[in-house]
């Protein structure tokens, strides 16, 4: 009875301040959330769009941490089932959601990556999407070095018709890149010294 008791106690001990290690858990993950989502495109940290990458997963944890937490830190049963149970009911239907919606979106593939000459923290990097009626190849340019590093697109190719296809890319020098295209058409970007092209090349 007694090391029954003992527990109980050591239970009821660690329950508050366990509830606030979920709760910070929660919120750390939930800011990591919305700044993947909320990272722009052009000139993006290429650590922000990693986040971005892996929203939905943040998304869960975040959900479970934060349910750990009103079940260990509210006291009254009255209050703390109901209010798990509302996070349960709006969250596990969004992320499915989410998930669901993710899936028909296509999945990107780094097809080739290549520096610039004698610019260690410039790199070439060209991205497939699949998954979707036509393929498309983003052509982008990633500027720094960790986590510094940014991400700016140079330009995009839609394979709905055989001769817009990308065939290939490669810099022509330390600060320019020339994309071709199966239809055998040149296109040719000047990079500035952030990275920032000249222009983004669209191609469909």
């Amino acid at each position: 009875m007694i090391h029954i008791d003992r527990g109980i106690m050591n239970f009821t001990r660690y329950r508050r301040p366990s509830a606030f290690l979920l709760l910070t858990v929660a919120v750390v993950l939930g800011v990591a959330a919305v700044a993947g989502l909320e990272s722009g495109d052009e000139g993006a940290l290429i650590l922000l769009l990693r986040l971005r990458e892996h929203v939905l997963l943040l998304g869960w944890l975040t959900l479970g941490a934060l349910t750990g937490a009103v079940l260990l830190g509210l006291a009254k049963a009255s209050l703390r089932v109901p209010l798990a149970a509302m996070l349960l009911v709006i969250g596990v239907p969004t992320l499915l959601i989410g998930g669901w919606a993710s899936a028909f979106g296509g999945s990107d593939e780094t097809v080739k990556t290549e520096s610039a000459p004698r610019r260690g923290d410039r790199h070439l990097v060209v991205m497939a999407r699949s998954g979707i009626l036509d393929p498309v190849w983003c052509v982008y340019v990633h500027q720094g070095n960790p986590p510094m590093e940014r991400r700016w697109t140079v330009g995009c190719f839609n394979g709905d018709s055989a001769a817009n296809a990308l065939s290939d890319t490669a810099w022509t020098a330390p600060d320019r890149i020339r994309m071709t295209t199966e239809g055998g058409v040149d296109h040719y970007v000047t990079i500035a010294p952030d990275g920032r092209p000249d222009r983004i090349v669209s191609v469909s």
